[in-house]
């Protein structure tokens, strides 16, 4: 009776750990059917909260998180078409990344090489009006939610407004546009902002630069003549 008791406990042990993991992720408002997460390696949209697994469509991450695990094939944060299963105890091992959960933004950054020689001022100008036109407009957002926010998460008034970052390398001059965006459409609302951006950028005559080498200096070259 006591190896059966020891061997039930044994294969019954990620059944009642999954059991408890439910109980906290209700307890804690942890998440929800209908948030955005990131659970046991798997990204998606929760569809169902059972007892013992959670249910999630997967959705796939942009270029820069790709050879994260498990691998996708869609190149941004738009649905897959695969249904996983996770057990609710990963909550236990894991962290859990909630997209949607009380903050209801994400911060996001559109990356503009940019040549030292051209206008500058005028490349942040133009990512400025394209966030400003496409992005979530912050002084359009209820007071009363940007009042909690502040209070709750610490953020300040002004990190909901549009802002460019400089950065010098050895080959261009990096402009980084940070700037807020609702959880789902991101893809689109970017997508909108990169054409915006391309075509200003053509119509003032403005490139985007790319690896260039200089060179500085040839060995001497010696050729002789044959008859």
């Amino acid at each position: 009776m006591g190896l059966v008791s020891a061997g039930l406990a044994f294969a019954l042990q990620k059944v009642v750990t999954s059991l408890a993991g439910y109980f906290v992720i209700l307890r804690g408002s942890t998440f929800t059917v209908g948030d955005r997460i990131t659970m046991g390696g798997v990204r998606g949209d929760v569809v169902a909260l059972g007892f013992f697994q959670t249910t999630i469509m997967e959705m796939g991450e942009p270029p820069p998180v790709q050879s994260a695990e498990p691998a996708v094939w869609v190149h941004s944060r738009q649905f897959t078409g695969r249904i996983v299963t996770v057990t609710n105890s990963k909550i236990f091992d894991e962290p859990v990344y909630n997209y949607t959960r009380d903050f209801p933004f994400i911060w996001e950054e559109m990356h503009l090489p940019i040549a030292y020689r051209d206008d500058r001022h005028k490349a942040e100008q133009i990512l400025l009006e394209a966030a400003e036109k496409h992005a979530v407009d912050p002084d359009l957002l209820d007071p009363k939610m940007v009042a909690r926010l502040e209070r709750d998460f610490r953020v300040k008034r002004e990190d909901f407004a549009p802002r460019t970052y400089w950065r010098l390398t050895d080959n261009w001059l990096d402009l980084t546009l940070r700037f807020i965006a609702h959880d789902h459409g991101t893809r689109g609302m970017k997508d909108a902002m990169s054409r915006e951006v391309l075509t200003q950028l053509e119509a003032a005559g403005i490139g985007i630069a790319s690896t260039t080498l200089e060179i500085t200096g040839l060995p001497e070259v010696k050729a002789k003549l044959v008859p």
